[in-house]
């Protein structure tokens, strides 16, 4: 198989991480291209990749001569333009979550593959690729425990950003429960409800943090979501199924614990590029492998719209407190399957 050529979009933490991933872990690819708006960044990231091109326009990234398919790690406003570029090219895209912030952007996306008759656009949903997750999910696919009725979701972060917005509680983390929720359960979110208590004094002024998001679904199954992105000790991601004969929780990370001097304990991962490295890589792998074939796998543009229109209702629950419910359009054939 010949070597897949890469252009990466986006060279700040998550997209500099994927160049390493690509170099490092995944076979069969590697970067030619790269764009950021800032210059001296993405040439930084350049120096180390041989004859990999330079620029600040993803549009002449994905001209660079041997570019065969496009990864897109910018900010999500940025998504919507750079992956109409990429299919343009007729390149496979694998896009970070999330697929755009608005779902009326992910519908242009999904028309565009539609005039193009295939999907080439991966979204960036890395949980699926988790193997707890993957376990949790053929638990219940095979009914290990029954019936679901609910999803219990923890998402911690040790501190948020500076630029995290409350809106971005929804849109940048709790999108990640949304589309794992969806796939674990073969459904669709149709309704959400937003609780805030009184802020945490640890976040930052003017966010509301933490917060409670509670989905339900087209299955009757109730997901329940605590949003902390400043709880101070940690990164949490955890899930808990309750059926109706049992119960399955993944996500309480307890990979050694030390016993010494009269105490035990362990260690708290602190960032979720080290909680869900491995998941990271198998995703890219796996995106590389069915690009190679012109095929897509994964989470597609209509997981990324689904998503994305749930964020809006999330949204919306927020600013007025009252349970909203979710608008989704007529799923086109070329997402069924």
């Amino acid at each position: 198989m010949s070597t897949l050529g890469i252009a990466v979009i986006g060279t700040g933490r998550m997209g500099a991480d994927h160049v390493r991933r690509i170099g490092a872990t995944v076979g069969g690819a590697r970067v030619v291209a790269l764009a950021d708006p800032d210059g001296d960044r993405v040439k930084e990231v350049a120096a180390d990749l041989d004859g990999a091109g330079a620029y600040t326009d993803p549009a002449a990234a994905m001209a660079h001569p041997g570019v065969d398919a496009v990864l897109i790690a910018s900010p999500g406003p940025a998504h919507e333009e750079a992956i109409l570029q990429a299919l343009e090219r007729e390149l496979p895209v694998l896009c970070e979550k999330p697929l755009t912030p608005d779902p009326e952007g992910a519908l242009r996306v999904m028309e565009a593959e539609r005039r193009l008759g295939r999907r080439l656009v991966q979204v960036g949903f890395m949980r699926r690729y988790d193997a707890e997750y993957e376990r949790l999910k053929e638990l219940l696919d095979a009914g290990g425990i029954g019936r679901p009725l609910f999803l219990h979701c923890r998402h911690r972060n040790v501190a948020s950003p500076s630029f995290f917005t409350s809106d971005m509680l929804i849109t940048d983390s709790v999108v990640h429960e949304v589309d794992a929720a969806r796939w674990l359960l073969g459904q669709e979110v149709t309704a959400v409800t937003v609780l805030s208590p009184a802020p945490s004094s640890a976040a930052p002024e003017g966010l509301r943090d933490p917060r409670l998001v509670l989905l339900e679904t087209s299955g009757g199954v109730i997901v329940d979501v605590e949003i902390f992105v400043n709880c101070g000790f940690g990164y949490q991601v955890r899930c808990e199924a309750v059926g109706e004969s049992g119960s399955a929780r993944i996500g309480d990370g307890r990979a050694m614990v030390v016993e010494s001097a009269g105490r035990w304990g362990g260690e708290i991962t602190q960032d979720y590029t080290t909680r869900f490295a491995d998941a990271y890589d198998r995703q890219v792998r796996g995106w590389v492998a069915a690009a190679a074939r012109g095929r897509v796998e994964g989470p597609d543009a209509w997981d990324g719209y689904a998503a994305a229109a749930v964020s809006e209702a999330g949204l919306a629950a927020a600013r007025t407190g009252v349970r909203t419910e979710v608008r989704l359009a007529e799923r086109p054939e070329l997402y069924r399957r």
